[in-house]
Parts: structure tokens; sequence; C-alpha cells
């Protein structure tokens, strides 16, 4: 599954608009780096890239060695509802990668959020 290759990263990152599917590792490194000013070679980070077609997504993290790239395709009349908005770069979470796979948006109006509680001092 393309959402294994995510497992442990601390930055999951999805680049709205659309990538060129043609690329391959050395093309989307190079894309990592001039466009979004990022380090490619970190392991705790993943990036994202969907096609023109919104049909397939290919995912591009390094490890130790060298570089992992996962691409899914799917079938004919299907879509991915990626982000159209210009050549940002949003940082997500692994709920929204499966939300993507799953054929929904990456923000959801009706999703519960985690919370965080901060810290202070409360007397009960």
């Amino acid at each position: 599954m393309l959402i294994d290759i995510a497992k442990g990263a601390e930055h999951i990152y999805l680049a709205c608009g659309f990538t060129d599917g043609r690329k391959q590792i050395e093309g989307l490194c190079a894309l990592v780096q001039l466009q979004f000013k990022l380090n490619p070679y970190t392991q705790t980070s993943v990036f994202l890239f969907c096609n023109k077609k919104r049909n397939t997504i290919k995912a591009l993290r390094f490890e130790e060695d060298g570089f992992l790239l996962a691409t899914k395709r799917l079938l004919d009349e299907m879509k991915f509802q990626w982000p159209k908005k210009g050549n940002d770069l949003k940082d997500i979470t692994a709920q929204q990668v499966r939300w993507l796979l799953e054929g929904l948006t990456v923000e959801q109006k009706t999703a519960i959020n985690p919370f965080k509680m901060q810290e202070r001092k409360i007397c009960y």
C-alpha cells in the first residue's frame, strides 16, 4: 500500500497542483530542492505528487541507502481529490493521506481533529 511508505515519517508533504507524471526520482528530487527549497535526502520526510489527470500519485522517500518511489494509478474514470492550489506545499498527516487514497479531500469539514490540551493549573 502507498500509505506504508509514510510510516514513521515526521512530515508528509503534498505538492498541490499537478506534477509532470513522467518525472522519476531525479526529477522529483530536483523539484523538491529547487521549487520547494527542502532537502529530499531527509529520512523523516515523504513527498507526494499527482499528475495532471489526477489518476496517479507518486510518493518519494529517502532511506539510508537510497530512494523509494511508489506509484498508485487508479482505474479509468477514477480521480483523486487532489488540491489544485498553485505550487504550494502542504504538510499533511497520515490520516489525510488515507482520505486521499479513499477518494476524499484532504480537508474534511466534518472530521474530528485531535485536540491537544495545554498544561495549566486547573482546580477541580
